[in-house]
């Protein structure tokens, strides 16, 4: 059984940054696409970053480009989202997510069908 389990969110002020972790069990790296969600209340939830692909690259959305860094570290089963530079429009709930890897990167919500419990993300003064 594919379980996802995220922590590290928090209350953070613009311009600070926080580190997401990912617990993973279940499934191993190289046989699945693994992406970071977020969702901010009354908005559609969104891709953040995503691994996959035949090549295993990385996905961005642009608004997070040069801001965010998504990683895994293997040994630990564990995926990771480094957030800098916060800024209040970055508050949301946080989700990690996975589904078998396919030839292409896809990073919309409807390609994962295994979800965390999420963990909630606030930038504010």
């Amino acid at each position: 059984e594919v379980q996802l389990v995220e922590s590290g969110g928090g209350l953070v002020q613009p311009g600070g940054s926080l580190r997401l972790s990912c617990a993973t069990s279940g499934f191993s790296f190289d046989d699945y696409q693994i992406g970071w969600f977020r969702q901010a209340p009354g908005k559609e939830r969104e891709g953040v970053a995503c691994i996959g692909g035949y090549d295993r690259r990385t996905y961005y959305r642009d608004s997070v480009k040069g801001r965010f860094t998504m990683s895994t570290d293997n040994a630990k089963s564990t995926v990771y989202l480094q957030m800098n530079s916060l800024k209040p429009e970055d508050t949301a709930v946080y989700y990690c997510a996975a589904d078998i890897l396919g030839y292409n990167l896809y990073c919309g919500r409807t390609y994962y069908s295994s979800w965390g419990q999420g963990t909630q993300v606030t930038v504010a003064s």
